[in-house]
């Protein structure tokens, strides 16, 4: 099953993410390797800033999802002051459909 993790930063947060970024990358980087993540990215302002995440994830259940998205170094470091996850069923462009 597929979750979107929509991840809003919190104000003022833009140096805790440069700062995190490589553990952030690294950590997404072993998702990819393991087959659980699908596609993630920033959400950009009007100032092409980036203001939160998105990510597509695999997992068996929302409580799994929910671990995944509570291990990023972004949530550990406290970046986000919202994080929803939803199901999600990818329909268009899936190259595993």
């Amino acid at each position: 099953m597929l979750f979107a993790l929509l991840c809003t930063d919190k104000p003022g947060g833009l140096q805790l993410r440069l700062d995190t970024r490589p553990d952030h990358l690294a950590y997404l980087n072993d998702l990819n390797a393991k087959g659980i993540l699908k596609i993630a990215g920033p959400f950009l302002g009007e100032d092409g800033k980036p203001t939160g995440t998105m990510a597509i994830v695999k997992a068996e259940t929302l409580e799994e999802a929910k671990a995944i998205s509570e291990a990023d170094p972004y949530a550990k470091a406290g970046l986000f002051s919202n994080v929803e996850i939803k199901a999600y069923n990818w329909v268009i462009n899936n190259p595993e459909a």
